[in-house]
């Protein structure tokens, strides 16, 4: 497996020195599988990971098999907040929806470090503010906007959560994440691409014009920027 640094990870990155010297040989690299489940609502979770390359998907899925996501997480933070909130397992999914890669954390070691360290504990709670701000503003941006400006949203997060303009994501993906028809967004995918702000292709999305995808989108996309923005500190970590 290639070997890449962990402090392409904005929380990874942003360790004081000390705690990164703590941290670093308990990171374990792990190669993160498109369609691969992090964990499953309701079970205790063995681990935290920290995406570099992927990005997962956090799902509420309902009884009849439908669901619907509440937040994407890529190199800006981490999958498995409960952890160290105190509850070790969730009632929502994690679900790999960009392959990539990233590193992993023993749960028993993150929590020791969630209660020994003031600075980690400051780090991750502000980590979890601004993650909790994306699932507020997602339900909100789902109860209230059109599905183009939807996609818009989470074209431009799961943009941020990794590294260049191309996504490998199906039409049909794309609706069960947003929870809509995938006649939806297929007509809305359409509407951007004869626009010229992007460009789709077997499966693959490509983002041509991001600041006029900017323009297009509703404010929960700069809400969220925002809130990471204030929250999260420049990467210190050496």
């Amino acid at each position: 497996m290639p070997i890449y640094d962990p402090r392409h990870n904005h929380l990874l990155a942003s360790l004081p020195a000390a705690d990164w010297e703590r941290w670093a040989p308990a990171l374990e690299p792990v190669t993160m599988e498109l369609g691969e489940v992090m964990y499953e609502p309701n079970v205790a979770m063995a681990h935290i990971y920290f995406p570099t390359t992927a990005i997962v998907s956090l799902l509420y899925v309902m009884e009849d098999g439908a669901s619907g996501e509440i937040a994407v997480v890529g190199k800006e933070g981490l999958v498995g907040v409960s952890l160290f909130m105190g509850g070790n397992s969730t009632p929502s999914r994690a679900v790999v929806q960009s392959a990539g890669h990233g590193f992993r954390m023993r749960a028993d070691i993150l929590y020791r470090e969630f209660q020994d360290s003031e600075p980690v504990m400051h780090l991750l709670l502000r980590y979890t503010q601004a993650l909790l701000t994306q699932m507020a503003q997602t339900a909100v941006c789902n109860r209230h906007h059109p599905v183009e400006k939807q996609l818009c949203r989470w074209l431009l997060l799961s943009l941020d959560a990794l590294e260049g303009n191309e996504l490998m994501m199906t039409q049909e993906l794309i609706a069960n994440m947003l929870g809509v028809r995938r006649g939806g967004v297929t007509e809305a995918a359409s509407k951007l691409q004869e626009a010229g702000v992007i460009r789709y292709s077997r499966g693959r999305i490509t983002v041509l014009d991001r600041p006029r995808l900017e323009t297009m989108t509703c404010e929960c996309y700069a809400v969220v920027k925002r809130e990471y923005e204030r929250l999260l500190p420049p990467r210190t970590a050496k």
